[in-house]
């Protein structure tokens, strides 16, 4: 982690270079370039950069937060039993991508640790079960599963883990 020190995660705002950021996905570099203002104004979701202290318009990476709640019938049944009878809150993280020049540094892990103690100060406020992520790939769903994600019910590609799981671990606090 040494070529990129002092990072800092801050919300996406119009000094970013969103143009100038490219990961190896399509989806995550066109979402950022057309997509993810419109999100913020409306409401839709929230992104948040990492950036290089004292350099705040290069993007090394990025993730959305938002909202959703999930069908309890999509836990798995061990978890279900012991939940109220009805859609379930929860935190998605629709997208999380590092730059393609800052790939292998941990920016990833940093920003996906961000993105739970956001989750976590808010769960104090209002009700939250579970994080959520929609895994784009094999390699982003063995990401997640590193961190204890596990697959929804029917679902190919959203994991979940619930926030008891991270209020446990000291490193999220």
């Amino acid at each position: 982690m040494t070529r990129f020190r002092d990072l800092v995660i801050a919300p996406l705002n119009s000094d970013h270079d969103r143009a100038g950021f490219h990961c190896h996905v399509d989806t995550f570099d066109h979402y950022i370039h057309k997509q993810a203002g419109q999100d913020i104004k409306r409401s839709i979701s929230r992104i948040f950069v990492a950036e290089q202290s004292g350099n705040s318009k290069e993007m090394l990476g990025y993730y959305s937060l938002s909202t959703l709640s999930i069908e309890l019938s999509q836990l798995p049944e061990n978890l279900a039993r012991k939940l109220p009878r009805h859609p379930i809150p929860a935190a998605l993280i629709g997208r999380l991508a590092v730059s393609k020049n800052a790939q292998g540094y941990g920016i990833g892990r940093m920003l996906l640790i961000d993105a739970i103690k956001r989750t976590l100060s808010v769960s104090d406020q209002i009700a939250i079960y579970a994080m959520i992520v929609d895994a784009v790939n094999d390699s982003a769903r063995g990401f997640y599963e590193q961190y204890g994600f596990a697959s929804l019910k029917d679902s190919g590609t959203r994991l979940f883990l619930p926030l008891k799981s991270f209020k446990k671990n000291p490193d999220y606090r």
